[in-house]
């Protein structure tokens, strides 16, 4: 039981082929949270690992190394000691009804869902003296600091919502907080898987170089260590063919939205119209 745990959150593609507002985060208790940490970064120094690790920079090189500190975060997940969390929108999924103003604010209002639902706070085990949760955010967009000062409101406001206020959560605007992904480990390690995600949904493991005639080394080494994250995530989920690309089956509803520990959150939005022209065979039947 505990009485503060912390979310920390990244981004990816907001604009891919076929899937795109791919955000990923972790959540953690508070009294495990400088453990996992050590454990991480021992990890991270076992494997060799000297910089920053991030899927941006996944080559021939990084494959096996990365696979050393990837197998313990999943490990430390199989644990419940962290639980991990990912939404992304299909393409064809395209919402109606959208105002200019939810056109300019998509990125904001896709994220505040992802925070408010994506883990499940509404399940949130009490405590007897309360719960306090704390953002920890990757560093958000060139924004107005209006506009970020606006978003740390909305995001302590769901400490308000009558469900989750049941659970004794506190959220203060103050512990909404932009950070360095270079300082927190598990922001590093949350930033492959999702980044892993969108590689894969997105098919870029069939990119070719203008003029190749062979994919390139990097996106060899990407696909081999997606492979490998899938199949860390089908170990600790006990989900032999666990797909990628839909909404995860909940092991219990709806207690799994808070405990299960790894899922994948497609959103669609409520009104919606579904357009087949931005989905995968359609694309792919385009003349080059």
């Amino acid at each position: 039981m505990e009485n503060e745990y912390i979310i920390l959150c990244d981004e990816s593609d907001q604009n891919g082929s076929f899937y795109s507002n791919f955000f990923g985060g972790v959540i953690v208790g508070g009294s495990a949270w400088q453990r996992v940490s050590t454990r991480l970064l021992r990890a991270k120094s076992t494997a060799g690992i000297q910089s920053e690790v991030k899927w941006s920079k996944v080559s021939p090189y990084d494959v096996a190394r990365y696979q050393l500190l990837i197998n313990e975060f999943f490990n430390i997940i199989a644990e419940g000691q962290v639980r991990m969390r990912i939404m992304f929108r299909q393409n064809i999924h395209e919402p109606t009804n959208l105002t200019l103003e939810h056109k300019k604010n998509e990125y904001f209002i896709l994220y505040y869902q992802f925070l408010k639902h994506g883990f499940g706070l509404r399940y949130i085990p009490p405590h007897p003296n309360g719960v306090r949760l704390r953002f920890y955010l990757d560093q958000l967009p060139d924004q107005s600091r209006e506009k970020l000062a606006q978003f740390r409101g909305f995001i302590a406001a769901i400490g308000a919502n009558s469900q989750i206020r049941k659970a004794g959560l506190s959220i203060r605007e103050s512990d909404v907080t932009e950070v360095d992904s270079k300082q927190h480990i598990l922001l590093q390690c949350a930033d492959v898987v999702l980044g892993a995600m969108s590689f894969r949904l997105n098919e870029k493991h069939k990119a070719i170089p203008y003029g190749e005639k062979h994919r390139g080394k990097r996106t060899v080494a990407k696909e081999q260590l997606y492979k490998f994250i899938r199949r860390e995530i089908c170990r600790i989920t006990g989900k032999q063919y666990f797909n990628v690309g839909i909404s995860t089956a909940l092991s219990e509803y709806p207690a799994g939205y808070w405990k299960d520990p790894y899922l994948h959150w497609n959103f669609r939005p409520k009104h919606h119209r579904v357009e087949t022209a931005k989905g995968k065979q359609a694309q792919q039947k385009r003349p080059i």
